[in-house]
């Protein structure tokens, strides 16, 4: 069901460090800074050649992530991305399954302008995996 990585996201406690770091100290293409108030981030993509990372900061009061900040105080890994060609029939086949599917189990558009799904930590060896429609 699954397909590619689309991308590891790293909460980062500060962004243009966070990017100085990818660009100028490990030689990557990164993105501009993208502001995504429905998701509560603030993201830059750092581009590779088979993949992305996603560096996400908190954007705004109510940001899903400042908890994890919180917790965290110098950032980690956040979560995993999948693709998936059909994000719906990929939710209904994992909730048969028992999968956890947060929120109110329907896609948001995410950074990318394409449907996506989070799926309950527990259920995935403690990682927290979105599901992106390819």
């Amino acid at each position: 069901m699954i397909g590619k990585l689309n991308h590891v996201a790293i909460v980062v406690p500060d962004l243009d460090a966070a990017t100085r770091t990818y660009r100028d100290v490990l030689g990557a293409k990164v993105s501009a800074p993208q502001s995504l108030p429905a998701h509560g981030v603030t993201v830059v993509f750092v581009l590779l050649d088979n993949t992305k990372v996603e560096l996400l900061h908190p954007f705004g009061e109510n940001s899903p992530i400042q908890g994890f900040l919180d917790k965290n105080p110098s950032g980690g890994i956040h979560h995993v991305c999948y693709e998936v060609a059909d994000i719906l029939a990929a939710r209904d086949k994992l909730k048969a399954e028992g999968a956890r599917v947060l929120g109110n189990g329907e896609p948001k558009i995410g950074a990318h302008e394409k449907p996506v799904l989070f799926l309950h930590p527990k259920d995935f060896m403690g990682t927290l995996v979105e599901l992106e429609q390819a």
